[in-house]
């Protein structure tokens, strides 16, 4: 199996925005949410197809410097991505903020998640955040990240439960600078 992960342009664009109705499907199992009247998931009735949630995603290629959108592709076909923000898009002091993760579900629990993770680490030196659901229903995301994290920095990260912007979450830092 091959596994890469490569950052992404405008041309390229589409492919992570087509597998994004899947992440957001992925997620209302989480957060037991259900689609908008229009079927899209989505918190407001604005958005009325997948056309309208693509433009939205947009702003992830008009920054070039500052959000990072990567797919993961396995044996070549796209599997997943990782959204990456840097600074206006995260709290103070991070550096490297994980927006969004998201592997389809049939590839994980190969160490495909892992891998992509630590590759997007390599790229980028210095303070990270991320936040995963606190929730029972998410046990599997909360055991993964505590993994991945664990291992790249050798138990050195920390790991909180708080109020964020997206509300009440499981937080992971690290610092990667030394690596």
């Amino acid at each position: 199996m091959k596994i890469d992960v490569q950052l992404t342009d405008k041309n390229e664009a589409y492919r992570i925005k087509n597998l994004y109705p899947l992440y957001l499907y992925d997620l209302s199992g989480h957060y037991s949410r259900l689609p908008n009247s229009h079927g899209i998931y989505e918190d407001s009735d604005e958005f009325q197809t997948l056309s309208d949630q693509y433009e939205v995603q947009n702003i992830w290629w008009e920054k070039p410097d500052i959000l990072f959108p990567y797919l993961i592709l396995v044996d070549g076909k796209p599997a997943g991505f990782i959204l990456i923000a840097t600074p206006p898009h995260c709290n103070k002091g991070i550096d490297y903020f994980i927006n969004e993760f998201f592997l389809i579900q049939s590839l994980r629990g190969q160490g495909i998640a892992e891998y992509a993770a630590n590759k997007v680490f390599e790229q980028f030196k210095g303070n990270w955040e991320l936040f995963t659901n606190p929730s029972e229903k998410n046990i599997i995301g909360q055991k993964f990240w505590r993994k991945t994290i664990s291992n790249y920095t050798n138990g050195m990260y920390l790991e909180e439960h708080g109020e964020t912007f997206d509300g009440d979450k499981l937080i992971f830092r690290f610092n990667n600078s030394e690596k």
